[in-house]
């Protein structure tokens, strides 16, 4: 039997009661059910997400620290909601949707995922090619070769063994750590900045406070975790487990964000050396804190790309299969999901292959794909809000009061922020000037 608390949204089980005694299971129950929280949320610590991190680092210092906390609490809260969903309906995203929702209200979500998505997929390839480049290899080799390795892995493996992979490539995520300490910050102030906010008016801090909302907590996350839970097949006794997965996963996720902040704070700030991409960052590091530094962002650069450029189609592939009602699992065998593996095949493909031409206009794309990204998000988190609190579908595991609170509160932050991003995307278009 599993009862839920309203009050502050935690499941508790009595199915470990023994006697009326909790059973002790130790800690290998919490270590197997790692995975899918701790992988979509560092998924999202992708190529654009890196730049931005390391942007606000290098132009404001230590002093966006603040909002990485605020974000963790966000984060956590929005990533708990889609895997209890996934965990009590045994259902994705798009199928509750699709159930639950008019066919145009279903059609404009699910395309509006599948054009951001794809955009974010072309840069994931983008920042591959980046990243080797530092390392001196072409990315008409490393391109080509880290898509065929992405593929075999998705295509050629069990759900367990892709999981177990994708869990060692959030250890590269740890470099960021050894370039934070390379560039020798001053830890009081670090930890000053952090919790004492000092927010500022100018556009450009309002800019990337935007863009580091919206770059950490992105559709995708979210849609990946729910389709994994289900697939994972975690029962709701075993809930309790999850939970732990999907906040130590942003735990974790959201600090690796910090100290790639803290490694351009503590080096490129006092320059005022200003950075656009993740390679810039990585390029601009050597001179101030030592070529390790160098090596250490672009392991992490090309680390973090490989992940959401196998996790990102896989996303998307899942979205797409289950609104249509195909077969979908990376379990599943080419004969029992042709549909799901053609497609992930599909954009595995053409986002490599769009990667590789010259010339090509990455930050316009990654500027589009944020303002999509920011429309989409407030839309999924009223409709995953609508299915959550249905208790046709969720039962008694609804949210409470608070979850609620925090939840709305999170889509209407998300909402407004969005609409700024907008309008400031858009004046920019327009040749107005919108910098500090």
């Amino acid at each position: 039997m599993t009862t839920f608390n309203e009050t502050d949204g935690a499941l508790e089980s009595t199915a470990a009661l023994e006697g009326g005694r909790p059973r002790r299971r130790g800690i290998w129950p919490y270590l197997a059910a790692m995975g899918p929280g701790l992988i979509a949320a560092n998924a999202g610590n992708d190529a654009g997400g890196i730049a931005t991190y390391a942007s606000a680092g290098a132009s404001y210092g230590y002093g966006m620290l603040w909002v990485m906390v605020v974000i963790f609490f966000f984060l956590g809260t929005v990533q708990e909601m889609f895997a209890r969903l996934g965990t009590v309906t045994g259902k994705g995203f798009s199928d509750l949707v699709r159930e639950n929702f008019s066919l145009r209200m279903t059609a404009f979500i699910l395309l509006a995922l599948f054009v951001a998505n794809f955009g974010v997929i072309v840069t994931e390839f983008v920042g591959i090619g980046a990243a080797a480049e530092l390392f001196g290899v072409s990315r008409y080799i490393a391109v080509p070769v880290a898509a065929a390795l992405l593929w075999v892995l998705i295509t050629r493996g069990s759900y367990s063994r892709v999981e177990k992979i994708f869990l060692i490539m959030t250890l590269i995520f740890l470099c960021y750590v050894g370039a934070a300490f390379l560039g020798k910050p001053d830890w009081h102030v670090v930890l000053e900045e952090t919790i004492r906010p000092q927010i500022q008016t100018d556009p450009g801090y309002l800019n990337l406070l935007i863009a580091l909302i919206g770059t950490t907590i992105t559709p995708y996350m979210q849609l990946y975790v729910q389709s994994t839970v289900v697939e994972k097949g975690v029962k709701l006794e075993d809930y309790r487990f999850t939970q732990v997965d999907v906040w130590s996963g942003t735990f974790f996720a959201v600090a690796i964000s910090a100290f790639i902040i803290i490694a351009t704070a503590a080096t490129l700030f006092p320059i005022h050396k200003e950075v656009e991409t993740a390679a810039d960052a990585a390029l601009a590091l050597a001179p101030v804190a030592g070529p390790y530094a160098e090596y250490l962002f672009a392991i992490g650069l090309l680390g973090a790309c490989l992940l959401a450029g196998a996790v990102l189609p896989l996303s998307t592939t899942y979205v797409m299969s289950e609104a249509a009602g195909f077969e979908r699992g990376v379990s599943r065998s080419w004969s029992e999901a042709p549909i799901f593996l053609g497609m992930f095949t599909a954009l595995l493909v053409l986002g490599a292959a769009l990667a590789l031409i010259p010339n090509l206009p990455v930050i316009p794309v990654l500027l589009g794909v944020q303002v999509l990204n920011g429309v989409l998000l407030p839309i999924e988190l009223f409709a995953v809000l609508k299915l959550v609190n249905n208790r046709e579908l969720m039962g008694s595991h609804v949210n409470g009061p608070i979850r609620n609170l925090m939840t709305y509160s999170v889509a209407i932050v998300v909402s407004v922020l969005s609409l700024i991003l907008i309008v400031i995307t858009v004046l920019g278009w327009l040749g107005v000037d919108v910098g500090g």
